[in-house]
């Protein structure tokens, strides 16, 4: 059980998750870091799920974003094909939030591949409580670093497998005026 948010706001993509770990109603770390960089570090993601079977995830989704040259979309839409037919993947419980520069996308292992209207991404036990606070925040002059921070600290107010200790990943901008 966790909590992962992606907030996407302007040229900004920041991914960020909560570090609790528990075992049944028992919190056993609370600075676990569920999201990383992936591929050539133009990707992030996060899991949100047994913590076993999430890192089984990592390693395939990047071996996905190798296989088809970092191309998010691609790599995921494979990804979950694979997890849903595979032997080895289909029992694994987790869900994966994925972003790059122009995509934030949810997988599962039922072959879902879900691109959120909004550039908001919200998963875990926590995900519908730090989803509302995003999509309340997101209106109002704040970083989509500063969004995703404070969507983590309200989840973290309510939901009891969600804590504050948060980190973060973001994604450089590549936007930049290329006229200078």
């Amino acid at each position: 059980m966790t909590t992962i948010v992606c907030i996407r706001k302007k040229d900004s993509v920041v991914l960020a998750g909560d570090g609790q770990v528990t075992l049944g109603n028992t919190i056993m770390k609370t600075g676990a870091r569920k999201i990383r960089k992936m591929g050539d570090g133009s990707a992030i993601a996060g899991f949100a799920g047994s913590t076993a079977d999430a890192f089984a995830l990592f390693e395939k989704f990047d071996e996905k974003l190798a296989q088809y040259n970092g191309r998010l979309v691609r790599a995921a839409v494979e990804l979950a094909k694979e997890w849903r037919t595979s032997k080895a993947l289909r029992n694994l419980d987790a869900l994966l939030a994925a972003a790059d520069q122009q995509s934030s996308l949810i997988v599962s292992g039922n072959g879902d591949v879900i691109e959120p209207d909004d550039g908001i991404i919200a998963i875990g036990s926590g995900g519908p409580y730090a989803l509302s606070a995003a999509r309340a925040l997101i209106h109002f002059d704040l970083t989509a670093r500063e969004i995703a921070e404070r969507s983590l600290s309200i989840a973290s107010e309510i939901c009891l497998y969600t804590n504050s200790s948060v980190h973060f990943e973001e994604l450089p901008n590549h936007t930049k005026d290329k006229s200078t």
